[in-house]
């Protein structure tokens, strides 16, 4: 694995969106067209007379190499289309598939627990998958490169777990499908590497969560308990993982969302039980 430009004796995935160099967490500044090192992250070098390559280039390159978040997009999206074809239309998503995807209190308590996986795969419309599909492309693939593609996989399952259970704690008896969960767990896991970075709680991360939390429990039809499970799976999930980093010990932040996600159904049963 490289290692950071700036500390050659720590190991790193990421690199800088403008000029590849590698760098580690504690030199990263988060962009919105990816991440970027100390001397890019105002848009030019501070190195006198270096060339400056706009960004976007570059940009898209890296998040082409965020193969996880592609994969979850490109399954999403494939769900999404089977729904169509066996529903009413773009907008009127049906059929057998989404019938036993769903999430429904109910029916987990009759021993269907595979909708509190298979319903964050699931999404209701086209404006429904188009805005967790922009989400999860812009933000997974930034979180992917700084957790790693094992990590991230697992924290977007355990924030989606998560999510479905804070779905059925909140309204168990409203049939709930999307992807709003994890990706409420990538924002959760964005603002913890944003204070990581920068000592503050105070930036884009923490402004995309009220804008959305303020939209989520506002607007008629969302499920709020659902973006509430999965942003704090994603704060816990992403703690525990630089918690074991510092202890060396990186293999207990893989324990700790498996952890997560067993909680989540758990915290489900809890919930469903005696509805059947």
């Amino acid at each position: 694995m490289a290692t950071c430009y700036r500390h050659p004796d720590r190991e790193t995935g990421l690199s800088c969106s403008d000029c590849g160099r590698p760098i580690c967490t504690d030199c990263m500044t988060i962009a919105p067209v990816g991440i970027r090192c100390p001397e890019h992250a105002g848009g030019t070098a501070s190195t006198p007379g270096q060339r400056v390559v706009r960004s976007a280039p570059r940009a898209l390159q890296n998040l082409r190499g965020a193969y996880v978040t592609r994969a979850l997009v490109i399954v999403n999206v494939f769900v999404y289309l089977l729904t169509v074809a066996q529903g009413a239309g773009l907008n009127s998503p049906g059929g057998n598939l989404f019938d036993k995807g769903l999430l429904f209190g109910p029916y987990v308590a009759q021993g269907e627990w595979w909708r509190l996986f298979t319903s964050m795969f699931l999404h209701a419309g086209v404006l429904h998958i188009a805005l967790n599909m922009v989400g999860l492309w812009w933000l997974g693939s930034i979180v992917e490169q700084s957790l790693g593609h094992g990590r991230y996989l697992l924290l977007y399952v355990a924030s989606g777990l998560a999510g479905s259970a804070g779905a059925l704690l909140v309204s168990p008896l409203q049939p709930t499908v999307g992807a709003s969960g994890a990706i409420y767990g990538i924002l959760g896991s964005l603002l913890i590497l944003e204070w990581l970075q920068t000592g503050t709680f105070a930036g884009p991360a923490l402004t995309l969560i009220v804008i959305n939390l303020a939209f989520s429990f506002t607007a008629a039809g969302i499920s709020w308990g659902g973006h509430v499970g999965g942003l704090t799976a994603g704060i816990l999930g992403t703690l525990a993982i630089w918690q074991a980093r510092q202890m060396r010990q990186p293999a207990l932040g893989y324990v700790a969302l498996v952890a997560i996600g067993i909680a989540s159904i758990a915290v489900a049963y809890w919930k469903v039980r005696g509805m059947a």
